[in-house]
């Protein structure tokens, strides 16, 4: 029967392992030497895309940095999101500009009014020094249903100032934005509460 590893053995063994850990992580931050603003994008079925969003806002915010946040679908619910916002107004410009979903206003028209409405606003902020992170909430939604041109849409995310950091959330991202983009995370769909009836909770969905 093989001797079992001393404690010391395993610590070493440990300590080694960690230190080539080390050595290719420090070799991949020293490679890593450009700054630009970054086009990131949050989609997939899954659930937590605006919430990631926020936690990325506070994460600037709490440099002192400022913030353009923009709902284009979520409208017509009263979320612990705004209420929360308005403790950071100083920082981050909140513009809740969806009417709700097509489902709800149940009026294509109106629905692309909002959009384009949203969209014109998403264009100042990025062509406004102040903002270092501009967040277009929901905004492949609106895309999906072809109520912006992604070709226009994707044009003046590409015309931003060249330090503005710009995320894009919602399902079904365009290929063109996510080939343009240089951070994508999809959110996979594992298990929902709602799949077991359990209705949206104040806190947790809204």
């Amino acid at each position: 029967m093989a001797d079992l590893e001393s404690p010391d053995d395993e610590a070493a063994r440990h300590r080694e392992k960690m230190q080539k850990r080390k050595a290719v992580q420090d070799a991949r931050v020293a490679q890593a030497t450009r700054e630009k603003g970054l086009l990131m994008v949050h989609t997939g079925p899954g659930k937590g895309k605006t919430t990631a969003a926020l936690g990325m806002m506070l994460r600037t915010a709490g440099y002192g940095l400022r913030v353009g946040f923009i709902q284009f679908v979520k409208g017509n619910w009263a979320t612990g999101e705004q209420t929360a916002l308005t403790r950071f107004s100083d920082l981050i410009d909140h513009h809740v500009m969806g009417e709700g979903f097509t489902w709800d206003t149940q009026d294509k028209e109106r629905d692309i009014a909002a959009a384009v409405r949203a969209w014109e606003l998403g264009r100042r902020m990025l062509a406004d020094p102040q903002y270092h992170l501009v967040v277009l909430d929901e905004i492949n939604i609106v895309l999906r249903y072809g109520y912006l041109d992604v070709a226009e849409v994707l044009a003046g995310l590409n015309a931003r100032l060249p330090d503005t950091h710009v995320l894009v959330t919602g399902r079904n991202a365009k290929p063109e934005i996510i080939e343009a983009a240089d951070l994508v995370t999809e959110f996979q769909a594992v298990k929902h509460p709602f799949q077991a009836g359990i209705k949206a909770q104040r806190g947790i969905d809204f």
